[in-house]
């Protein structure tokens, strides 16, 4: 430990963080915060209408789709979700590259951090959506709601709490996929902690990027929480 500590966390390699906290950790934070949220609202914006259809186009949903078209969105979903993250960011740097015009930095990681969230939203927002109390949503068409009323009427409010805590889990997911996109050039936190700490290997810089992030995520979450509770009218009549 004492060699340990001599190495990586000597009088100079201290120094050199602090400037380095000093000068640049808030705008890497900022940049961080920028990068998760940015790509959280893209990812949901596709994802939540994307696990709208995979719940009522099922066989046993409100309406139902072709068997092939469902196939595909699940095999398209599950594909997504199954690739590495570190994996797909770099097999996607051409398109990035084409679509923002640069594979690196804050444009250039959004593209990447989008195509590998929507999916995992998609299937967070069916599983919300899955829980309802069918009971709900057969009341609503005996009352002559159609697809659409059915589902912006009934079965989003009342999902509402176990959405939220539904895209609260996924930006926290996607502020940790931020910090793994430093590996590749990345903007944010995460830069700053590979390009700072692990290639200079100086890990008192590693350790502060750490120590904002898990702060970050325990500020989103606590938010998330606190937000899906005020909006949970079964609590609220308790």
């Amino acid at each position: 430990m004492a060699e340990y500590i001599a190495r990586y966390f000597n009088e100079a390699k201290m120094a050199d963080a602090w400037t380095q906290i000093q000068d640049n950790f808030l705008a890497d934070t900022f940049s961080t915060l920028y990068i998760t949220l940015v790509s959280a609202l893209l990812a949901i914006l596709i994802g939540l209408p994307l696990g709208i259809i995979l719940v009522t186009g099922d066989a046993k949903g409100i309406r139902p789709l072709p068997r092939w078209l469902m196939t595909f969105l699940n095999w398209l979903i599950n594909l997504l979700r199954s690739a590495p993250f570190i994996i797909l960011i770099v097999l996607l740097m051409p398109f990035t590259r084409m679509l923002v015009g640069s594979a690196v930095g804050d444009a250039g990681v959004i593209v990447p951090l989008v195509i590998a969230a929507f999916p995992f939203v998609a299937r967070l927002v069916e599983g919300s959506l899955r829980e309802l109390n069918p009971n709900i949503i057969e009341m609503a068409q005996s009352s002559g709601a159609n697809t659409w009323q059915t589902v912006f009427h009934v079965m989003l409010p009342e999902s509402v709490p176990s959405l939220i805590t539904a895209f609260t889990t996924a930006i926290t997911t996607i502020l940790g996929y931020t910090a793994m996109s430093g590996a590749v050039g990345g903007g944010g936190l995460g830069n700053r902690a590979i390009a700072q700490g692990q290639q200079r290997s100086n890990h008192a810089v590693l350790l502060a990027a750490l120590i904002i992030l898990v702060i970050l995520v325990q500020i989103l979450q606590t938010f998330g929480t606190w937000l899906a509770r005020k909006c949970d009218k079964r609590l609220k009549n308790q």
